[in-house]
């Protein structure tokens, strides 16, 4: 619509040029210098205020929804970069105890899958110690930071054999983050005995049960960017008996293979178990098979060094599930490497009849205790000079 003839030939602004002009126009009433200028002003202000209002809250909401990505995490049911460790961090050292804690503990895809693959950091590392001692075999013990008789009692029994048949052999324990109540002074202990034994790596993911799985990842993680120079390694359990000279002389035998070769008490045809009590329950609509793919157990397995890369590549294209030992399965399955046997079944046992002997802990390579104490028992028993036999 057109304006009113009378106001087509004035500037709407013509007040404020020539105050002096105003007049009377249509019976309208005349405007005198100070109404008009007084006039513009408030509309100035008027739209002055409305612009740093919308601006405002553009800025905010923008604001507020990279807090919003930041704390929500990627997309869990979308795979994002694998942790990148093919080279030494050089990352500042990070608070554990808040900055870390606050960034991770969101990080929860679902009560079947873990938050991996993501871009978790070690905070403490021994970057140099394979290439400094060019280990035969590495020896890494996934263990909870509170359990520090565990590591005690491996580092007083069969962690204390550094030269084996010939081959070095070197020893890690691999940590978690502590959460709960103490688990800053707990944080701080750690700290104290990784510089007293040299022994402890560390990664910023909460160290838990249904964790498992990142950890063992982040072990395959490590051993791919700092000991490849190493002919081998085992992942063992921090309850667990191990019998080194029995692993190396295994190892060392021309029949075992040098590439693609993971072995340990392997399992075939093991059962899905649908039973929503129990702690390996397995929902249909996670995983619809009837039995997983063959895997050794999650107790303690030796691989050789070219593998932990193929199995850290091949897991950016699978979903994580929370038992550790079957993701690892169903990582091989994607590669085509089938678990190897050992040379004797008898090598790789999960419990051993209830009273000591002598006999049967010489004769294997791992076995399931109750405990640091009964480690340090047997242990001494086994270092006496007579015959096991």
């Amino acid at each position: 619509m057109g304006l009113p003839g009378a106001w087509r030939s004035i500037s709407p602004y013509q007040n404020l040029i020539n105050p002096g002009s105003c007049k009377v126009l249509e019976g309208r009433r005349p405007c005198s210098p100070y109404s008009c200028g007084l006039s513009m002003v408030l509309l100035l202000v008027t739209g002055t205020c409305i612009f740093l209002c919308v601006t405002d809250r553009s800025l905010l909401s923008e604001q507020w929804g990279q807090v919003s990505r930041e704390w929500s995490g990627p997309n869990p049911a979308a795979p994002t970069a694998p942790s990148q460790n093919t080279e030494p961090h050089t990352e500042p050292h990070v608070d554990v105890h808040t900055e870390v804690h606050a960034k991770f503990q969101w990080e929860a895809p679902g009560p079947y899958h873990v938050a991996y693959p993501r871009s978790y950091i070690f905070t403490l590392d021994e970057p140099d110690a394979c290439r400094e001692e060019d280990p035969f075999l590495v020896l890494i013990v996934p263990v909870a930071a509170k359990n520090l008789l565990a590591r005690g009692a491996i580092r007083r029994t069969w962690g204390n054999e550094s030269l084996v048949l010939g081959k070095t052999v070197r020893l890690f324990f691999l940590l978690g983050l502590p959460s709960g109540k103490g688990s800053e002074r707990l944080q701080a202990d750690v700290e104290k005995e990784r510089e007293e034994h040299r022994d402890l790596l560390q990664s910023n993911f909460l160290d838990s049960y249904r964790n498992l799985t990142i950890k063992t990842m982040m072990m395959l993680e490590w051993v791919a960017s700092r000991c490849r120079n190493a002919s081998y390694a085992m992942k063992v359990d921090s309850d667990v008996f191990l019998n080194v000279q029995n692993l190396v002389k295994m190892l060392l035998d021309p029949k075992t293979p040098r590439q693609d070769y993971i072995t340990g008490m392997v399992t075939r045809h093991s059962v899905v178990v649908r039973n929503p009590n129990s702690k390996w329950y397995m929902p249909v609509d996670v995983y619809p098979d009837a039995t997983y793919p063959p895997y050794p157990l999650g107790m303690g397995y030796v691989f050789s060094t070219d593998l932990p890369q193929k199995l850290v590549d091949v897991s950016r294209r699978i979903r994580p599930l929370y038992i550790e030992d079957v993701h690892i399965a169903m990582c091989l399955k994607q590669l085509g490497i089938v678990p190897t046997d050992p040379p004797s079944r008898s090598l790789f046992k999960a419990y051993m009849p209830s009273r000591f002997n002598r006999c049967h802990y010489a004769s294997v390579i791992t076995t399931i205790l109750d405990g640091p104490a009964r480690l340090l028992q047997y242990w001494s028993d086994l270092q006496k000079p007579a015959p096991p036999c």
